[in-house]
Formats: C-alpha cells, structure tokens, sequence
C-alpha cells in the first residue's frame, strides 16, 4: 500500500514538473514568434529612432544642462538625458507614451483570435497543457520581451553617458530610471491585456486590432477634450476662488482616468525630482516650499496613486480576459 502511495505521488509530481515545463516551453515559442514577426520590427526600429534621436538632443544639449544647475547635488545629469530638450523632438518617455500603447496593441491583437482562425488552438488544448497556460504564455513572453528591450535600452544610455561625461551614475538617478522602466512597463502590459481580451471577444484579428487603437485614440484624444468642455461648461461666471479650485479638482480628477495621463504623471515626477505636486497649488501651500529636489522615497509617495491605479487596470483587464477564455467553447 506504501508503495502503491509512493508510486502516486512520484506520478503526480512528474506530471506537474512536465506541464510546468511546457508552459515555458510555450513562453520560448511565442517570443521565437514575436521576434521574427514584421509588426514587431518595425516597431522596433521606430522606438530605436525616437530613443536614439532624443538622446543625441540631449547629448547635444548637455552643456548648458551643466552649466545652468547651481548645486552639483542636483545635476541628475542621466535623468536629464531622458527628459531634456530643445524643442525639435520631444523627451523618450513623451514619445513612449505614444508608442508604448501601439507597441502593446501589436504584440496582443491577435493572440487568441488567429490561432483559431489557422486552427491551430484545438490542436494545442489537445496536447498535455492547461488551459490557461496558453494565454498566460502569450502574456508573459511579451512582458519578458519588451522588459528586456526597455532595461537595454536603459543600461545602453548609461553606458553612452558615462562614456561620454566621464561621471557616474548615482543610487538615487539608478533607483529613479528603473522605476521609470517598470511602469513603462505596466503601462504596456495594460494596453496588452486589452488587446488580447479582444482578441478573445472578437473572431477577426482586424477587428479587434481597429478596436483597440479605437479605445486608445479615444483616452490620448477624445477624452482629455470632451472632460475640459464637460468641466467648464459647469463652471459659474463669474466663479470665486474656492469654487474654482474645486472644479480644478475635479478636472484633474476625471483626467487621470485616463491611462495616458497616468503614465505622464508618473513618469514626470519620477525622472524631474524638482516635481513636489500633481495638481493645483495655492499660494498659501507654496509659502515655505524650499526650492530643492524631493528624495526618491517622496517622489514615490507622490505618483504611488498613478502607479496603484495603472496596476489595477492591468489585472482587471487580464483577469477579464482569462475569465473570457477559461468559459469560451475552443471547438467552435
């Protein structure tokens, strides 16, 4: 009988070794899949462009960054490779917040739909594998791919500055940087899992594709607009103080709704220390201010609401998704 359990348990746990090792089987075939794919080309080499020609602006700009801090405790001089410009291109994390959603939207139209379309889905809930590993295989091989992309990106503009200046990098510009790469991030896992739940919820990958830039172009667009018309139509004139600030509010309110303006938020104050607030500030509330950079500690406390909220979008969509995909019939 003692054997008998033994020879279970063994089985048992040669089965879930096995299927544990399929799903990072399945990881490594989809990221296979993805580099070699067109979409994800292309979008490569234009995030290599905005990267490589926002640098070089900052490159070019690096002297008068230097020479017009007054402290050399606040140069922050890598941060300013990354937010600084002329004019002619603007900042790397303007331009991935333009991108970063395309990027996330490319990689996740067509996940579920185009594997039933070529019929190749039933085949695969055919093989030993869970379910769920399918869709969670092509989340995390995309999550690993751009994760990878964004942190040598990042350890590549390090290089290039040390380099260049002779000066290195501080703990607090290193924490700061790498903050900025996981919410960047978590802002394109988020605009991944909305593709793939509609990759789920509708059979042709190009609807679901002009779906999901539809809800993008919308909340970059559309929305910040209809919010400040819908705002100051509500607002008496004339209005006094009080009663302004408090339609303010509720403007910057509704704006961070958006995931953009999230990500903008966050972003900002991470990689600008100078940043003490995200809303309106009285006079009354500046008095006293001393003018010098916030610690990394505080800067987080700030954008923590941002980050908190793009986490939560993110699981919610995914969890949707997975909850579309665990109920849907593969057969038909």
């Amino acid at each position: 009988m003692e054997k008998t359990n033994n020879a279970i348990a063994a089985t048992i746990s040669s089965t879930s070794q096995a299927l544990s090792n399929a799903f990072w089987v399945m990881v490594r075939k989809e990221i296979a899949g993805q580099i070699r794919s067109w979409k994800f080309i292309v979008l490569l080499v234009l995030i290599l462009l905005t990267y490589w020609g926002s640098l070089l602006v900052s490159m070019s700009n690096l002297r008068s960054m230097v020479a017009s801090v007054r402290d050399a405790d606040e140069l922050f001089l890598y941060l300013k490779l990354l937010t600084s410009t002329e004019g002619s291109l603007p900042p790397f994390h303007v331009f991935l917040n333009f991108l970063g959603p395309l990027l996330g939207i490319s990689m996740g139209f067509d996940a579920i739909n185009s594997e039933k379309q070529s019929g190749t889905l039933s085949r695969i809930m055919a093989q030993p594998v869970y379910r769920d590993n399918l869709l969670l295989s092509k989340f995390v091989s995309v999550i690993i791919l751009v994760g990878t992309l964004l942190v040598c990106l990042t350890l590549l503009m390090i290089g290039t500055g040390t380099l260049l200046t002779g000066i290195l990098i501080e703990l607090e510009e290193v924490l700061r940087i790498f903050a900025h790469v996981l919410i960047s991030l978590c802002y394109i896992a988020f605009w991944l899992a909305i593709a793939i739940l509609l990759s789920i919820l509708f059979r042709q990958p190009a609807t679901s594709a002009l779906t999901a830039i539809g809800i993008w172009l919308f909340f970059t667009v559309f929305y910040e607009v209809i919010v400040n018309l819908a705002v100051k139509a509500m607002i008496p004139d004339p209005a006094p103080p009080a009663e302004l600030m408090r339609f303010y509010d509720l403007l910057f309110s509704l704006t961070r709704l958006a995931p953009s303006q999230l990500y903008a938020d966050a972003t900002t104050t991470l990689l600008m220390p100078s940043v003490r607030s995200l809303g309106p500030v009285t006079m009354d509330q500046m008095a006293g201010a001393i003018p010098t950079a916030l610690p990394f500690k505080d800067s987080l406390m700030i954008v923590w609401p941002q980050v908190s909220g793009l986490l939560a979008a993110t699981v919610s969509c995914f969890a949707y998704a997975y909850y579309k995909f665990m109920r849907r019939e593969i057969r038909t």
